[in-house]
């Protein structure tokens, strides 16, 4: 009767100390990963092929913002959102702005039409597109941190997001009927 008590103690203990430990070294690698994540954009953000001035987002403390307005032939602006997230990942969505609003496909003047668009573009382009619950357009780029924190290849992702550009150029017949440029 003793050893039964004593094993259901142990096991209790277990499933509340075990979770509670992962959790904090979870939380941890979070901060680790952020602080590199920042050390990072200070240094790429300034480079020319970027020129971007990151900030911690006001509104959730694992979020990185930036705009990148020069350069754009198509787009007002570029709206990046960096996520370091809980599950060990970083993640990239960048949101168009082009006159004066987001890309909307239920405002657009063909949204199946753009749709379509944003599927063929996820399967060619460098980045991928989506469209979020409010049915904003944004490309965007995940990444994994099982092989530790991916320096070059955010590196990589941050010169490519003025590319960004072009592809909304490629939209303009759906999202507004203009011819693209």
């Amino acid at each position: 009767m003793k050893r039964t008590k004593l094993s259901l103690l142990f096991a209790l203990t277990l499933l509340i100390v075990v979770p509670a430990a992962y959790g904090q070294e979870s939380e941890m690698m979070r901060n680790r990963t952020r602080e590199q994540m920042r050390t990072l954009l200070d240094k790429v953000g300034q480079r020319t092929d970027v020129n971007v001035s990151f900030r911690l987002s006001d509104k959730q403390p694992y979020n990185f913002v930036g705009v990148m307005r020069e350069g754009l032939a198509n787009c007002d602006s570029l709206e990046i959102v960096i996520s370091v997230t809980s599950k060990e990942t970083i993640g990239f969505r960048i949101y168009p702005h082009y006159r004066g609003g987001y890309v909307n496909v239920d405002k657009a003047r063909n949204g199946p039409g753009l749709m379509r668009k944003l599927l063929q573009l996820s399967d060619e382009a460098f980045l991928f597109w989506g469209m979020d619950s409010s049915s904003d357009v944004f490309a965007g780029y995940t990444f994994t941190l099982e092989s530790g924190f991916p320096e070059e290849a955010v590196t990589i992702v941050l010169r490519s997001i003025r590319n960004t550009d072009k592809f909304i150029g490629d939209m303009r017949p759906n999202i507004d009927g203009t011819s693209p440029q």
